[in-house]
């Protein structure tokens, strides 16, 4: 009783409408506040007197692989955190301290992993991502520091889920808050005070995750945690840790798929566009970007409600979560539609002043974003798959939307229009409608399947 007293939320009895608020909305912070981590990055970087540009796009060719390293960590934790608090519902924390525990020493193995993978090929994968000979000695200089500091990025990011999944909205955070206040503080006292250039942020970027990474592991470690880290419960077991890989699949494939998508949209634009359609699309990615933060973070403020409930059989508040954090994606997904058909320089003047760029950012943002409104059904229902544990579904359509979509629409329709630099930019709706009516299709059935299996849903007179 004292260990479920501590809690901030009871995700089993309070109203759904007030718990998705007090989850949602310290992710949805948490989610903007980690983007703008890599902001202050770039924009100090860019200023550093003579190098900075060339120092900027050095250490930008450096984020696919930052990409790739966070993706990881969102294979053990994301696919953890949603099983852990399955088990929560069920009363079976025992179940789900194993769960952490093993998530933990797995964490702690693939960074160990990723340290020496990146450390000992980083070169030939900065020239994959476009560094050149002016560019690379910035990069590897970046890379160098921040590959050490790997099993930082790993703890915080894959155990914060574990500490959201108990209903620790604030604390989850404070986890991010930290270490982003602290890296604001360090890079400039670094980079500059220090005249540490390049290697300044990357120091300052592994220090504020060391901060974060011992805040998160203090915390599970401490008396006012549901689920604890024990000794115990490091020891990794193939049939605890195996299905939460599977179902840290589908976030760990749409986190490393993003750096795939990057070449695949540069390489079509640069054909058929030239430099300035690349230009656009990096304006266009990372509105995109930035647009989508505040859906994660409400789906992610969703997934404890909804898995929570879901171990405890309680199949009426699983789909008022459900269909309350819909309602919120689709509002906010069509009010995002809305500005970018009326309003697309609003969007495009925060990232380029030049005019040119700016005509044709403003034209493309509009196809682009065409899909957009219907993005906030897609994204609710294949994070609900992944809050039921259905690791086979959420992969696939993880997998299908970009791999099996996207990629091929990329190099198809400019084959078959006449405006081949629109036709590049028109595969991201289309891909984008196609993905929402597969998966709110998949998800009608399985919900139907699995609230039958509760024995829930009477069957209609027809039948």
């Amino acid at each position: 009783m004292k260990l479920q007293m501590s809690r901030e939320v009871d995700l089993g009895k309070e109203p759904v409408g007030k718990l998705l608020v007090t989850l949602a909305v310290p992710s949805i912070t948490s989610q903007i506040v980690n983007a703008l981590y890599n902001m202050v990055d770039r924009m100090y970087i860019g200023h550093i007197p003579e190098i900075g540009a060339t120092a900027l796009t050095g250490v930008g060719v450096s984020f696919p692989i930052i990409m790739i390293i966070s993706a990881f960590a969102a294979l053990m934790g994301m696919g953890g955190a949603p099983r852990a608090s399955i088990c929560m519902g069920q009363k079976d924390n025992k179940s789900a301290e194993k769960i952490m525990g093993n998530c933990f020493s797995a964490l702690v193995l693939t960074a160990l992993v990723l340290t020496a993978v990146v450390l000992i090929w980083q070169e030939p994968m900065l020239y994959l991502f476009g560094a050149s000979s002016n560019t690379i000695g910035y990069a590897m200089e970046y890379m160098s520091i921040y590959a050490v500091g790997t099993i930082f990025v790993q703890i915080t990011l894959g155990m914060n889920n574990f500490i959201s999944a108990q209903g620790f909205s604030r604390i989850s955070m404070l986890t991010v808050v930290i270490g982003a206040v602290t890296n604001i503080v360090l890079d400039p006292v670094f980079i500059f005070g220090f005249n540490m250039g390049v290697s300044g942020a990357a120091l300052a970027t592994v220090l504020s995750q060391a901060l974060s990474a011992v805040w998160a592991v203090w915390f599970l470690c401490g008396k006012h945690t549901v689920l604890r880290l024990k000794k115990e419960n490091l020891r990794i077991r193939r049939k605890v840790l195996l299905p939460c890989i599977a179902l840290g699949v589908a976030p760990f494939a749409m986190q490393s798929t993003e750096s795939v998508l990057v070449l695949c949209f540069n390489s079509s634009l640069l054909r058929y566009g030239g430099d300035l359609a690349v230009g656009a699309m990096t304006i266009l990615s990372s509105v995109m970007q930035f647009a989508m933060l505040p859906l994660q973070g409400l789906t992610q403020g969703g997934q404890p409600i909804i898995s929570y409930n879901y171990g405890a059989r309680d199949i009426g508040r699983v789909r008022k979560a459900f269909q309350l954090q819909t309602a919120c994606c689709l509002i906010y997904a069509v009010a995002l539609w809305i500005l970018a058909e009326l309003f697309p320089g609003m969007f495009v003047m925060i990232f380029t002043s030049d005019p040119e760029l700016a005509r044709l950012t403003s034209w493309a943002l509009r196809i682009y974003l065409a899909a957009v409104g219907l993005m906030g059904l897609q994204v609710s229902c294949q994070q609900s798959f992944i809050a039921f544990g259905n690791s086979r579904t959420s992969a696939f359509l993880a997998i299908f939307r970009k791999i099996l979509v996207l990629i091929p629409l990329i190099y198809i329709l400019p084959r078959f229009l006449e405006d081949q630099v629109m036709a590049v930019f028109l595969a991201e709706p289309i891909a984008d409608t196609i993905a929402v009516a597969t998966t709110a299709t998949m998800f009608f059935f399985e919900f139907r399947r699995m609230t039958r299996s509760m024995g829930t849903v009477d069957e209609p007179d027809s039948e």
